[in-house]
This record gives C-alpha cells, sequence and structure tokens, in this order.
C-alpha cells in the first residue's frame, strides 16, 4: 500500500498505527487485516472511504453489543442456575400450591 494512503488511513480514523520513537508507523497484525479489509471493500466492493468508515463503525458497535449480549446471557444462567438451587432446598413443600383445610381435633 502506498505510504500516502495509509497516511489517508490513518487521519480518517480507519487504523490507528503505533508509532516509532522517530514518528514512523507501526502496523500489528490485526491493523494488516482491517488494512486490507478497507482495501478489499474499496478495490472490490466499490465503496468509498466515508463507506467503509461507517462500516468499520458499525461493526465496533455490533462487536460491542455481542459482548454486553452475552453478558446477559452468562448473568441470566447463572440466575437460573441459583434458582434451581433454592428449589432444590425448598424440597417437596417449598413446590405445592395445593390448598389443605383443617378443621383441627375431631371429636
Amino acid at each position: 500500500m502506498h505510504p500516502q494512503t495509509l497516511r489517508q488511513y490513518d487521519r480518517l480514523g480507519l487504523v490507528e498505527a503505533a508509532r516509532t520513537p522517530g514518528g514512523g508507523r507501526r502496523y500489528s497484525a490485526r491493523d494488516v487485516t482491517r488494512l486490507r479489509e478497507i482495501q478489499r471493500l474499496s478495490q472490490d466492493e466499490g465503496v468509498n472511504l466515508a463507506g467503509i468508515k461507517r462500516i468499520m463503525d458499525l461493526e465496533r458497535e455490533v462487536q460491542a453489543i455481542r459482548a454486553e449480549a452475552q453478558a446477559v446471557v452468562e448473568e441470566l444462567q447463572r440466575a437460573r442456575r441459583q434458582l434451581a438451587e433454592l428449589r432444590a432446598l425448598a424440597g417437596p413443600f417449598g413446590r405445592s400450591t395445593d390448598i389443605v383445610l383443617w378443621r383441627g381435633e375431631q371429636g
């Protein structure tokens, strides 16, 4: 990729390269994967840079929502396990909803 293209992507926030002490850009493996995806969207799919930025932003939002949903699911599973444990502790009396009429001693 041309250095000017990389600078433009950096300015737009599409990638955030680490910097060397001398100011040079260093890209991680994740950055390289992202750059390849940007190039694919641009060249193969014909998406402009504003569209690519929006796609990348939406992908980040989806990842955040998935992580949040996973946390909620895990909390629900913990609550269900706790409820099952409480029901087991309650024994047969805790599960009965029958109404019994008691008349005291007959005599």
